[in-house]
């Protein structure tokens, strides 16, 4: 039987945990209008989260709803910031429990993880697969419309393996109920979700880990990779995958869904990986090409200074200074003309 736990509530609706929640939620946000409003008034705002989390009559606010389309379109729905304030105070208590089932290659939204992490993994696993293996394919898989996907009760069954809080489990229904879809789907912009996202496919993990015994597997939130030395092996792996994902989580694979050689290079988490190097992704540098061509372009008709394009400028060496992309970096801020009408 999993370990469940139980007493988590006071945890929960503890002072000092709501206050650290609140210092979480408003982290580099400290001058936004909402975030503002609700520290004019702290002590009486997170007195009142707490009174109606004991008296469970609270309930979750209207999502901001609005797309992003960098690095690649998403339908984004922002809790409100008292809310952002509820979901820290609960996953600061919930978050290490379900970290100790969480397999360590698991990369997404995790302490200490990330995707460059992520990246180094696979490289390693790269070049562990080259010295064990004559010729080394890879399976990039990735699930369709993921997040929009999750099904409630599938989940809520998932986190009660852990969770057996009985009022826990009522504010975690709350949370996941609040965006009901025909019983399914979470929005991507709520901290929850992020940790929501992760329980759901442990599943998987656990499954291509130790049930299937699958060694070179990397996964970043619903992208993952699972090396092996021949094609036939992906493809049975890839069959056992899929068959899982349907009947134990309700989910589909990507019809982009490959095996491939890896010595081709493999795409994941921006940057095109090989035992030997790692490569920018071709479709994040014509991006930042026809980026830095619109900001000269609002340079030099005054609608932009030089202190609305350094962030970007910042950010694109934060990307590259993790690959060999000296000649394609120098190339494109070279070619980055500031000129005044």
């Amino acid at each position: 039987m999993p370990k469940t736990y139980n007493k988590l509530w006071d945890k929960v609706v503890d002072w000092e945990n709501l206050h650290q929640a609140y210092l979480g939620a408003s982290k580099g946000k400290r001058f936004q209008k909402d975030v503002l409003a609700f520290n004019s008034n702290l002590e009486e705002n997170l007195i009142n989260i707490q009174n109606h989390l004991i008296w469970k009559s609270w309930v979750p606010g209207q999502f901001r709803s609005f797309m992003v389309y960098e690095p690649k379109q998403r339908f984004i729905q922002a809790p409100p910031f008292q809310d952002r304030v509820v979901h820290h105070a609960l996953v600061q208590v919930i978050e290490p429990l379900f970290e100790k089932k969480f397999i360590h290659h698991s990369y997404a939204c995790r302490a200490g993880k990330g995707n460059h992490a992520a990246v180094l993994q696979l490289q390693d696993y790269l070049r562990k697969a080259d010295g064990k293996w004559d010729k080394t394919y890879v399976l990039k898989a990735d699930i369709s419309k993921y997040f929009p996907s999750i099904k409630h009760d599938i989940l809520l069954r998932i986190i009660k393996r852990t969770i057996r809080d009985k009022n826990v489990l009522w504010l975690c229904e709350s949370i996941i109920r609040h965006c009901d879809e025909d019983g399914q789907g979470i929005p991507v912009g709520a901290l929850t979700s992020q940790l929501f996202a992760n329980v759901y496919l442990d599943q998987l993990d656990h499954f291509l880990k130790d049930d299937y015994g699958v060694k070179f597997y990397v996964r970043y939130m619903d992208d993952w990779i699972v090396l092996a030395p021949a094609k036939e092996q992906l493809w049975h792996i890839l069959e056992k995958a899929t068959s899982f994902l349907d009947l134990n989580l309700g989910l589909k694979l990507n019809p982009k869904t490959s095996i491939f050689p890896a010595s081709h290079g493999c795409d994941f988490c921006g940057y095109r990986i090989w035992p030997t190097h790692l490569l920018p992704r071709k479709r994040n540098i014509k991006r930042a090409k026809l980026k830095f061509k619109k900001l000269a372009n609002l340079y030099s008709q005054g609608r932009v200074g030089l202190a609305g394009i350094t962030p970007f400028v910042m950010s694109f060496l934060g990307y590259t200074k993790h690959c060999n992309a000296f000649k394609t970096t120098s190339f494109i801020l070279n070619n980055l003309r500031l000129k005044k009408q």
